[in-house]
């Protein structure tokens, strides 16, 4: 009975052992105070140095950077300062073996960081940045997560303004190409290489839209710089933006051809009106002058000409013809009222004179020559006439001749050609002037 007692008493504790040992194991492990000790572990002092950059593949070559976007929003474009605002997230992702740890067979997936200073980062910079900042509210947006194998993933949204060099010729029927270039600004290839990210490197938010343009597609694409200190990586991303047309057809090319339709309203006036046709010739031409003027206040000052530059040029020909066309006919009226003048007072002289000429011959003596005049007269010279104008045929008129006949002023005659040259005219520019821009602009496109 002695020898079995301390042998019960020892599968007792060993029981209770096994029942504590389960318990612990079964307990949750504080993942939280294993990162902070996974961290202290790999960033400690001593241990990692954030100034020395990372080793290649196979612990060779230069460090390889995979880059990859998501464009947020495009707020605005500006065509005067030639920019574009974009809020883009930002990422980079790199292979640092120095910063591998266990992740506890699989239960640790990565380590995330908020202080970017303590690892080391790529010295990438936006070439044609013009201004940019980082967002702060309420915290920054910003985070680093290390993942087991040593794969570093920095992510950041950031707002910039980028400059966008647009070629105008085709405004408002153009297409504009804006790039976004990141470049390393110290490292040479030979220690780092920017690689866009294999699979979708740029995405974008689905439900972009501008005001005025519209995103057909981006490409990606390599721009490496060689300078005197060496050859730098580059990357680049081109966006290509085409212009909305209805906002320039229904706020300028319409009302252009209102105000070119207004002034042709004085051809068909009379033209005695003088205070309504130029009142109105003058009140499109200053209209149309001010909508030239506030059409090229919203655009660079260029050296070369644009296809607004064309339209809003002929329209504004179209209505100082128009009212060039008025001074003409005020001139034939008047120059038509002399010719009239002349022609009257060239009659009243005839008429005196044939009148004092019968007189000097009633007042004559001889009843002989009196009475035998217009026997001559009456039998000979009459009958000539009348066979000269059987054998005579009378001169053909063409249709515009019998048509413009019907005019008697050269001033109404001038009203009327105007009236049908004018809008022909403008016809066959419109014509041309559309084929000529539209066919250069799908050309382009191919």
């Amino acid at each position: 009975m002695d020898i079995s007692r301390p042998s019960c008493s020892l599968l007792i504790l060993l029981a209770l052992y096994i029942l504590q040992l389960a318990g612990c194991m079964n307990a949750k492990i504080n993942f939280r105070e294993k990162e902070k000790q996974i961290l202290d572990q790999i960033l400690g002092p001593g241990r990692y140095d954030a100034r020395i950059r990372p080793s290649g593949i196979n612990g060779t070559g230069p460090a390889v950077v995979n880059i990859n976007l998501f464009v947020r929003t495009i707020t605005t474009i500006n065509d005067v300062k030639m920019e574009y605002s974009v809020q883009l997230t930002f990422r980079e992702q790199w292979l640092d073996e120095r910063l591998k740890f266990n992740n506890l067979g699989g239960r640790l997936k990565y380590l995330t960081l908020t202080e970017a200073n303590r690892v080391w980062m790529p010295d990438l910079f936006f070439s044609n940045e013009k201004e940019g900042h980082f967002h702060n509210i309420i915290m920054p947006n910003v985070y680093i997560r290390i993942f087991p194998n040593g794969n570093v993933l920095y992510s950041i949204r950031i707002s910039l303004t980028l400059s966008c060099p647009m070629n105008l010729k085709l405004y408002p029927l153009d297409k504009q190409t804006c790039s976004l270039r990141m470049a390393s600004y110290g490292w040479t290839t030979d220690d780092l290489v920017f690689l866009w990210k294999e699979g979708d490197p740029v995405q974008v938010v689905k439900n972009l839209h501008l005001p005025r343009f519209t995103l057909e597609k981006f490409l990606t694409d390599y721009c490496n710089s060689k300078t005197n200190t060496g050859e730098y990586s580059c990357l680049k991303v081109d966006l290509l933006f085409k212009r909305e047309f209805s906002y320039y057809l229904i706020q300028i090319y319409i009302p252009c051809c209102m105000l070119v339709i207004v002034s042709w309203v004085s051809f068909w006036l009379d033209q005695g009106a003088v205070p309504a046709r130029v009142s109105l010739g003058v009140t499109t031409l200053l209209t149309m002058a001010t909508q030239s003027s506030g059409i090229n206040a919203s655009l660079p000052p260029v050296s070369y000409t644009k296809a607004i530059d064309v339209w809003t040029g002929v329209c504004l020909t179209f209505v100082f013809g128009a009212l060039l066309e008025f001074a003409l006919v005020n001139y034939a009226s008047r120059s038509d009222m002399h010719r009239e003048n002349m022609k009257k007072s060239r009659r009243e002289m005839e008429a005196a004179a044939s009148l004092d000429a019968a007189s000097d011959l009633l007042d004559t003596d001889s009843n002989t020559t009196f009475a035998m005049k217009p026997l001559v007269r009456g039998g000979v010279v009459d009958t000539k006439m009348r066979q000269c104008e059987i054998h005579m045929s009378p001169p053909r008129k063409n249709c515009c001749r019998l048509w413009m006949s019907k005019f008697p002023t050269r001033s109404k005659r001038i009203d009327v050609i105007s009236r049908i040259t004018f809008p022909l005219v403008f016809a066959l520019f419109n014509l041309a002037y559309w084929s000529t821009y539209l066919f250069r602009d799908e050309d382009e496109e191919k």
